[in-house]
């Protein structure tokens, strides 16, 4: 057990914190616990990298701990009507997609190892950057004018683009 797996894991536990704060409209918290978060996921990173932390553990917690958040604040947001449904739907299907993916793959004995495209880091920096935005907005009462339908554009549209880019290479990877 690595310090970099201890700090993902302390990730995981920040999850349910945020969901509640935001359920119970304290925003403030929830956007400090979700900035911690993110501050944690560099951390992590950093010290995994620059002082050969770098584990097989770590490779799959941290991930999951990133897709923990920002799914669980998505669907939260959606379920009190500060975000609309059909985005999450739509970013909680590509994940889907992707490890329903990568389990068919392995049970047809042609396991495929998923890295991560450009249009994927965009994704997820748009996702927490828009969740952050609302977050935020919504801790300090700032009205964030038009930058919210833009901030959902941008996710939906490098979501399918990730998505897109995942299915083509898990057809041409199946097909192979």
């Amino acid at each position: 057990m690595t310090l970099p797996n201890l700090i993902t894991i302390g990730r995981l536990f920040l999850v349910p914190l945020v969901v509640v704060m935001i359920i119970n409209g304290r925003w403030q918290m929830a956007f400090i616990a979700f900035v911690a978060a993110g501050i944690s996921d560099a951390v992590d990173g950093f010290l995994a990298k620059r002082f050969g932390m770098a584990s097989e553990l770590g490779a799959y917690l941290d991930p999951v701990a990133d897709k923990a958040l920002i799914v669980s604040i998505y669907i939260t947001l959606a379920m009190i009507g500060v975000i609309p449904v059909w985005l999450v739907i739509l970013v909680v299907s590509r994940d889907i997609m992707i490890v329903a993916a990568v389990i068919l793959s392995w049970v047809m004995a042609n396991p495929v190892e998923i890295a991560p495209f450009v249009v994927s880091k965009l994704n997820t920096a748009a996702q927490l950057i828009f969740a952050a935005l609302v977050l935020g907005s919504n801790a300090f009462g700032i009205d964030p004018g038009p930058a919210t339908q833009v901030g959902q554009l941008v996710v939906a549209i490098l979501t399918v683009g990730s998505m897109a880019a995942y299915l083509a290479f898990w057809l041409r990877h199946m097909a192979a």
